[in-house]
């Protein structure tokens, strides 16, 4: 980059961070470098790029990384395989036997499953809190508290943190606060600078944005933690190919657009769900009621194109209404360009059944996409009569 990327808007950033013109070729999007190994000047010594091996780097993949950490104003992204295979880097490369971390009691179920049936077998001990309580918060945090892991918001019941006094709280107890950022996005949120210590994405969702890739990424300031998680991903091997990199690549440069037509859609979506009979509840940190509105309006640009209800006529209505939907697709994952709808209790969130973190039974979860609002309203109202 000739700019200082930190001072160019969100959007140049997303297009041209880590994306220049390819120097031999003149090329304007970054080449898809489809190798597994490269050619060396001499025993141990690698030429312009330090390049050796694909799973140690890749140029398409630090392409990736550099616009990741523009994007979330940090100066380390690494990427990896899967949102999973990152909070999986983070977890090891932060967490010894003896460690203990807090999670929010609306965490993510692939995450409590990992913690839960994995860390634990390891010496891993874990609490749940509300961390919208910090009370709460300081009371879990023990001496061997190493990781408040937060979502903001959350998966699926759009609960908010004050991640500034979050992070605070996690600080003063010896902690690092780690945010995962998928649901809002660096466009809509920066944790890095509210005071979160390390970022994670599944790069799947919103960044990716076109549901035809799967990936993850970690962002920190931390020289310390970057060297830390590169040795650790050289050696696990959790690497995103050349092919699947340069597809996120892709889908960054129009995450700014998309996001505002996810949250126009979601906030119209949002209006008809409210006035509808059959729904008893819904959770958008959009509206004034929402427990954590006016935080996450200090700290968002919008408010996200997620949201969930609760079906008024129990469990088998919302799995009716899932069923129905004919452009909303009945699918799990989410943030592609795509509407999609799902039961978290029977799908995402099945592995917190009869936890801390169950979900309500009757609670249905939409995607909101970047159709035509006007037919996916009209699509929940078929559905939900």
């Amino acid at each position: 980059m000739v700019h200082d990327s930190a001072a160019l808007g969100f959007e140049t950033r997303a297009i041209h961070a880590g994306q220049q013109p390819d120097p031999r070729t003149g090329a304007v999007i970054v080449p898809i470098y489809q190798t597994s190994t490269y050619a060396q000047d001499g025993v141990g010594g690698t030429r312009e790029g330090d390049y050796e091996y694909s799973r140690t780097a890749n140029p398409t993949r630090t392409a990736l990384e550099q616009a990741l950490a523009a994007l979330e104003s940090g100066r380390h992204a690494l990427a990896y395989a899967s949102g999973m295979a990152a909070t999986d880097a983070v977890l090891r490369a932060t967490l010894r036997p003896g460690d203990h971390l807090v999670l929010g009691n609306d965490v993510y179920g692939g995450t409590f499953r990992l913690i839960d049936k994995v860390l634990t077998n390891w010496g891993i001990d874990y609490s749940v809190a509300h961390l919208s309580n910090l009370d709460e918060v300081r009371a879990a945090i023990r001496p061997e508290t190493k990781l408040v892991w937060c979502e903001s918001p959350t998966n699926p019941l759009l609960g908010i943190a004050d991640i500034t006094a979050l992070a605070e709280a996690a600080h003063v107890g010896g902690a690092k606060l780690v945010v995962d950022n998928t649901f809002a996005t660096p466009y809509l949120q920066t944790p890095l600078e509210l005071g979160a210590d390390v970022v994670v994405h599944s790069t799947t969702k919103y960044l990716g944005g076109h549901s035809d890739v799967v990936g993850g990424a970690v962002v920190t300031n931390s020289d310390e933690l970057r060297e830390q998680l590169f040795f650790l991903r050289n050696a696990s091997g959790a690497v995103p190919g050349a092919f699947d990199a340069w597809l996120t690549l892709r889908g960054l440069k129009t995450l700014a657009v998309r996001m505002e037509r996810h949250c126009d859609n979601a906030e119209l979506v949002t209006e008809v769900l409210l006035a509808h009979p059959k729904v008893s509840k819904v959770y958008y940190p959009g509206l004034p009621e929402h427990p954590g509105h006016d935080v996450a309006a200090k700290q968002m640009r919008r408010f996200g194109g997620m949201v969930s209800f609760d079906h008024a006529d129990g469990e088998q209505a919302a799995l009716d209404v899932a069923a129905k939907t004919e452009l909303f697709i009945l699918a799990e994952s989410l943030g592609g360009v795509e509407s999609l709808i799902e039961h978290p209790g029977r799908m995402t969130h099945a592995s917190v059944a009869g936890s801390l973190l169950q979900v309500p039974a009757e609670l249905i979860r939409l995607s909101v996409g970047i159709e035509d609002a006007s037919d996916l309203v009209t699509d929940l109202k078929k559905a939900l009569s």
